[in-house]
């Protein structure tokens, strides 16, 4: 037995859960993982005023209307669920605080039948103008530009790489740099000069130092490990 109003935090992933029984008694809940199980029904998560985190990843899920009444809702992932359109995600628009949703994913190949809409992305942010996060790809806010640089430098890579069908051939690139030019140049500087004969003269110096210690520790070894021998005794 445990009080159900003081949970915060529940993790319960792949256990097979399709009924959510007294789940909406936690009403102190924050953060909820149900992923991996098979849910339909989200409106026992009605009464979850102070959740910010859910993850209902790889369920069985097309009514999101339930959890319109989850005001502190920050972060939603549903992917892997059966969204059918855009039209679902309606019912969320009251959360102002959503920030971050996800409907597909691509390292575990969830999605939802939504996503096979080329508009899509357009079509949420136009829902939700306060969304940073989307699929796990930041929209707004830092590093977004820079993201967004990067896709659209990748996408044109990819448009260009074949033509026709085929790989063309690319001339011959020419280095970045002329021949040399990481090479350190000498100053025509007495000073300096002068400056790089004594530092050589150290470093050769240095490197016979370490020459002798390495022999004086290799005999001392040698001695040491003579004298732990056990004598051997001929009858």
């Amino acid at each position: 037995e445990f009080d159900l109003e003081s949970i915060m935090f529940l993790k319960l992933r792949n256990l097979g859960i399709y009924d959510l029984g007294c789940i909406g008694e936690c009403i102190n809940l924050e953060r909820l993982d149900l992923s991996g199980n098979n849910i339909t029904n989200l409106g026992p998560l009605s009464s979850l005023r102070r959740l910010l985190v859910l993850n209902l990843s790889a369920n069985r899920i097309s009514n999101l209307e339930p959890l319109s009444s989850c005001e502190s809702l920050q972060s939603l992932n549903v992917a892997g669920n059966v969204i059918l359109s855009v039209d679902n995600l309606h019912a969320l628009k009251s959360l102002k605080k959503l920030e971050s949703i996800r409907l597909k994913d691509n390292t575990y190949n969830y999605t939802n039948p939504v996503c096979k809409n080329s508009l899509y992305r357009t079509l949420i942010l136009e829902i939700f103008p306060n969304m940073k996060v989307l699929d796990g790809e930041r929209v707004v806010g830092r590093g977004s530009d820079l993201y967004q640089l990067c896709k659209d430098i990748d996408d044109t890579i990819k448009a260009g790489m074949y033509k026709n069908g085929h790989l063309p051939e690319l001339p011959d690139t020419k280095p970045w740099v002329d021949d040399g030019f990481w090479e350190i140049k000498r100053s025509n500087n007495a000073i300096v000069d002068e400056a790089y004969k004594q530092f050589s003269d150290v470093l050769h110096e240095c490197r016979l130092l370490n020459s002798r210690a390495a022999h004086v520790i290799s005999q001392n070894e040698r001695t040491v490990s003579l004298k732990s021998q056990p004598k051997q005794y001929a009858v």
